[in-house]
């Protein structure tokens, strides 16, 4: 049952994406309303990375897979992912043991809370019924040290 329940959301939401990017001279449409190209700014090959706290967990896409890790999960969950490219981001979604995981990647500083790091991109990380926000990285956009 809450297979049924999360897939129509995220198709919906998946939908919502595809036509802003249809859409013109609209101002909830991230950037540029007249270019309809997909977000480009982390290759399709680079290892993405991105981690949250309270509570703590990091997700590693790469090659098509998804490794998800918490305090409770030190060995990881592996998840065979895909890739969307939208105007205003990226996502990997995929499905293990009935349930939906997409981690969705959108431009913009962020901080963890806890260290003097600054990420270029803002990480939202479902599962189920359960979204986790925190920052992500790649090797060809790295985060930065305070000092």
């Amino acid at each position: 049952m809450r297979r049924a329940y999360v897939e129509p959301v995220f198709v919906s939401g998946l939908a919502a994406l595809i036509l802003a990017g249809c859409q013109s001279n609209s101002e909830s449409v991230p950037g540029d309303a007249d270019d309809s190209r997909p977000w480009s700014t982390i290759a399709p090959d680079e290892t993405v990375q991105a981690s949250g706290t309270e509570p703590f967990w990091s997700v590693r896409v790469e090659s098509g897979q998804m490794i998800y890790t918490a305090p409770d999960l030190p060995e990881g969950r592996e998840i065979a992912v895909t890739r969307f490219a939208g105007r205003g981001g990226l996502s990997f979604s995929g499905e293990r043991g009935g349930e939906v995981w997409t981690l969705a990647i959108t431009q913009g500083a962020c901080s963890d809370g806890m260290s003097d790091r600054s990420y270029p991109f803002t990480a939202t990380l479902a599962n189920g019924a359960t979204t986790r926000q925190g920052c992500a990285w790649s090797a060809a956009n790295p985060y930065r040290d305070a000092s």
